[in-house]
């Protein structure tokens, strides 16, 4: 941002200055996400808005710095870590974004020392040899050939009978001034893959996250070959000096790790050149001697700075760590043991596997915004630890110090978080009454940055636990479940959808995908159409409005005599009972989608119809409970809308009638058994099956969306009898029937409805065109077999499930099962028409 508004860069500006620039940034922007999670409606107690940097959070974070210091947990070291190059600091791993890139592959010629030669034997899988030849170089492959330099020994499996006759011996590195042509010896690891590339494998410990355990493993020194600007160095012992070392190591000299960052390995040539540029030069120089067997394009996954946008480096640099091994082993057995529950069990693996092989914890950054270490050095280097500077020089007897420049992860503070935010190490009222807290819900990204890290820490601060469940929601990515990135396209503003659509509209999207893992494939579509449900709500709150449906304080759901009403009691006790049971599990999507069903199809569309004939009858005693019911049954699609819903569902509350107290206080209803009447129940679904049927047949045959049908009764039973009769007149208004007769046998020309204790029949001979109507569901047939086979032969090609993006092909498959039911449908239309 300051080379953006070409102000000074922070080394020009200086430190306090920098701090200062910061802090007026933070004030500007700070409230950015904020007034975002505002705009979505969260309804969070702002006043207790927390921030890592506030003073109070800083004392609790140091005094737990200058703790596990004290008690051996915190160190420095020098280890290789994620790097920077760009703002020249170690970065965490969820920093480093990895994109795949077109890459290349570079395979060179490791010449045996002193001319030494091997027979080279390569078998298939039964054992045939298909290839022996003479040879006097092992064949390396890298992705980056300018840390060749940095060599310290080539590792081949020690199963591999390849390379058995020479494992032990020395082998020439093609680079760098003959005279001082560098050896490196050939050892046995677990780490290669026989069966990937050569099977032999360069370890450059200092530059390669990999090789560094594997020269760990095996005493190979760590020769760091980049400056903090990823430039090839021009410090450290001139190129002859440290290629006449290096040779003395690699022939089994002793060594010490402070000697190593000492030995600068970069051949003149190379040195003060950008690791890109030197790469080519190297690529170059080994080309023209002739040690180069092949270049292999091929696509690799590149690491990239989130921040910088510059590829990442790994880099051996001094660090404080903290020893997560220790910390880790509380934190694991309180998720083993049943304390503390992860869901889905998928994260509980997750976090299984990191805690089991927890690796020192990186908690410095080389940055000046931050919580600075506590740690300051004398002029020999001591360390002092201590939560002031005051303290540091009583602890060094007055000797002038220098306090570490590095800041503290921002991961570590977060950690804290639980009771940094509650006024901890002080015994606060919130943190007597909050800590420790119930649920934590966060995203799976961040299992192990932060959720394992607040484990560890609340459990090594305060011996007990921060929460006792942990919910992993999912991941947001676009409709075809690719991960949302700019470099992509496919990336989705909250906040634009938020302004075409609705917060409202958003948030029941989010919730209604909200299912326990997997991933949350984000569709501008499916936004729409719940602003389109938002819609429906708010006409059938107006419609209630316009027939005069008021809430009553003296209602009892209970009372109510109406079959219709007595139904759509029983529907909302149901949706209750749903939705407590989803929240309870949190199966979010189930609640939503359930209150979508209850809402929408129950209520909005036909409890509202229903309701019509008795707002419009004569029974004044039935229109008054009716209207009572809709008032009450509308307030509870409010109240239990509202945790997805707020914004509408408050504005309705107090647009229906004046209250006491708003939605958001309101308390959550509680529905017993008994308001379910299996006889309403019974009825009223026989009735609406009915209309359904005859709706669905109208629409499958065509017919006229105005016009008025005959409807022949067949055979129906008692209760059929009582149902039919008591709801005739909804019936027949509601599926446009014009009159209704029995007969024993449907005429001809007539399609047969079954339900429930007997049958109905349309005579829909002389409604429709049949001969139209079979030519038009004969050409939809046709033309869907074409379609069908065409995606059966793409799916059956190998060439395209192999090329085609995964999105494509999964399309393929879903619009496969698609067309098939619809073909279903279509041909089940056809006999029936062909059938009149």
């Amino acid at each position: 941002m300051l080379a953006t508004n070409q102000e000074p860069s922070r080394a020009e500006m200086g430190r306090e200055a920098f701090i200062a620039k910061t802090w007026e940034w933070k004030d500007k922007y700070g409230s950015t996400i904020i007034n975002q999670l505002k705009r979505l409606g969260a309804s969070c107690d702002w006043s207790r808005n927390a921030f890592t940097m506030d003073e109070v959070f800083h004392d609790a974070v140091l005094k737990v710095f200058v703790d596990l210091y004290n008690k051996g947990l915190i160190y420095r070291g020098k280890r290789l870590v994620n790097w920077d190059p760009h703002f020249e600091t170690a970065i965490s791993d969820l920093e480093v974004e990895n994109i795949e890139i077109d890459g290349h592959m570079w395979h060179f010629k490791y010449p045996l020392a002193g001319g030494a030669t091997y027979t080279y034997i390569e078998k298939d899988e039964d054992g045939n040899i298909v290839l022996e030849e003479k040879r006097n170089y092992i064949s390396i492959a890298t992705t980056r050939p300018e840390t060749m330099l940095g060599d310290g020994a080539v590792a081949v499996h020690p199963d591999d009978a390849r390379y058995a006759p020479i494992v032990g011996k020395l082998c020439e590195i093609p680079v760098g001034p003959k005279e001082h042509r560098r050896l490196i010896p050939i050892i046995t690891d677990e780490y290669p893959d026989m069966d990937f590339g050569s099977g032999a494998v360069k370890i450059t410990g200092a530059h390669d996250l990999n090789d560094y355990g594997v020269a760990k493993r095996n005493n190979i020194p760590l020769y760091r070959l980049m400056d903090t600007r990823a430039v090839m160095r021009v410090d450290g012992m001139d190129y002859a000096a440290a290629a006449t070392r290096a040779k003395e190591i690699a022939e089994g000299a002793n060594f010490a790790e402070a000697e190593i960052d000492q030995i600068n390995l970069i051949p003149d040539a190379y040195r003060g050149m950008d690791r890109f540029e030197a790469r080519k030069a190297v690529i170059a120089d080994i080309d023209a001697e002739g040690l180069m067997i092949k270049v292999e394009d091929k696509k690799i996954m590149q690491p990239f700075c989130d921040r910088s946008k510059v590829v990442m480096e790994p880099m051996l640099t001094d660090q404080w760590y903290v020893d997560a091994a220790k910390l880790a082993v509380p934190a694991l057995e309180k998720v083993k043991d049943g304390t503390v529950t992860i869901m889905p069990d998928s994260g509980k693996k997750v976090y299984y596997h990191w805690m089991e092989n927890i690796e020192p914890w990186c908690i410095s950054r080389q940055l000046w915004w931050g919580h600075q270490i506590p740690v300051w050095y004398d002029v020999d280097g001591k360390e002092y630890c201590a939560g002031s500077e005051l303290e540091a020089m009583e602890m060094a007897g007055g000797k002038p110090l220098t306090r570490d420049p590095d800041v503290l992860d921002t991961w570590f503070s977060s950690g804290l978080w639980p009771i940094g935010t509650l006024g901890w190490p002080e015994d606060t009222p919130e943190y007597e009454k909050y800590f420790p807290t119930s649920t934590l819900i966060t995203g799976q990204d961040i299992l192990f940055f932060w959720v394992a890290r607040m484990m560890m820490m609340q459990l090594e601060v305060t011996g007990e636990i921060p929460f006792d469940t942990v919910y992993l929601h999912q991941l947001v990515r676009d409709e075809n479940g690719v991960k949302m990135s700019k470099t992509l396209g496919n990336v989705i503003d909250p906040l634009d959808m938020i302004d075409e659509y609705g917060a409202d509209a958003v948030r029941f999207t989010m919730t209604s995908m909200a299912s326990i893992g997997g991933s949350l494939k984000l569709s501008m579509e499916r936004v729409k159409g719940y602003r389109n449900f938002g819609t429906k709500l708010w006409n059938a709150a107006r419609f209630a409005e316009m027939n005069e449906c008021k809430p009553s304080a003296d209602f009892n759901p209970a009372d109510v005599q109406q079959t219709v009403n007595k139904w759509i009691v029983g529907e909302t006790a149901r949706a209750g009972a749903l939705v407590d049971s989803a929240l309870e599990q949190y199966r979010f999507n189930d609640a939503a989608n359930g209150l979508y069903a209850f809402v929408w199809g129950k209520v909005c569309d036909w409890y509202v119809e229903l309701a019509k004939p008795l707002f419009q009858g004569e029974d004044a005693a039935a229109k008054a409970e009716t209207q009572a019911t809709m008032a009450w049954a509308i307030d509870q699609c409010l109240i239990m809308l509202h945790p997805i819903m707020p914004f509408i569902t408050e504005q309705l509350w107090g647009d229906i009638a004046d209250r006491s107290d708003m939605l958001v206080h309101t308390n959550w209803p509680v529905y017993g058994a008994d308001l379910i009447d299996a006889d309403a129940d019974r009825e009223m679904n026989w009735v609406i099956s009915l209309i359904e049927k005859i709706r669905s047949l109208r629409t499958e045959m065509r017919v006229n969306a105005g016009a008025k049908i005959p409807m022949v009764q067949l055979e129906l039973d008692a209760a059929g009898q009582t149902a039919l009769a008591n709801n005739l007149t909804m019936i027949k208004r509601l599926a446009r029937i014009e009159d209704l007769t029995q007969a024993d046998t449907a005429p001809k020309g007539a399609i047969v409805l079954p339900v429930t204790g007997g049958s109905f029949c349309l005579p829909l001979a002389d409604v429709i065109d049949v001969a139209a109507e079979k030519a038009r569901l004969s050409k939809s047939i046709d033309k869907l077999t074409k379609e069908v086979t065409g995606i059966e032969r793409k799916l059956q090609n190998e060439k395209f499930i192999a090329k085609a993006p995964e999105a494509v092909v999964a399309e393929n498959r879903a619009r496969l099962v698609s067309a098939g039911e619809e073909m279903d449908k279509l041909q089940a239309a056809l006999d029936r028409v062909a059938a009149l």
